[in-house]
């Protein structure tokens, strides 16, 4: 009796793998580029983040004016707000001056 049902279970396993179905691996889509969209030199879309300011904005600010840099909408947050934070500000001279902020303490990156 035993083996009876020991055989029943085998075969009726095996007939669950062969009904299923093998999906295809999923393959990768290269997107599109917008109308007008900045691409890099390896033909990649550039993402542009938009201006956010964080609590120490102004301190990175005060930081880039010392490193001769000007101008621009300020310095805007890129990270997510927390210990560590990374500003990014455009200067006049189209240069970019970096910050990384740990606890409110900030040097140029």
């Amino acid at each position: 009796m035993k083996r009876l049902l020991v055989l029943a279970a085998v075969l009726l396993g095996g007939c669950a793998m062969v009904k299923s179905k093998v999906e295809p691996a999923p393959v990768a889509v290269q997107a599109k580029p917008v109308q007008g969209q900045l691409m890099d030199a390896n033909g990649a879309p550039i993402e542009r983040v938009a201006f956010r300011a964080g609590v120490s904005s102004a301190t990175v600010e005060k930081l880039a004016k010392a490193h001769g840099c000007t101008g621009g909408q300020g310095a805007g947050l890129l990270t997510e707000p927390g210990p560590v934070e990374v500003y990014r500000m455009q200067c006049e001279n189209k240069k970019v001056f970096l910050a990384r902020c740990e606890l409110r303490q900030c040097r140029q990156m």
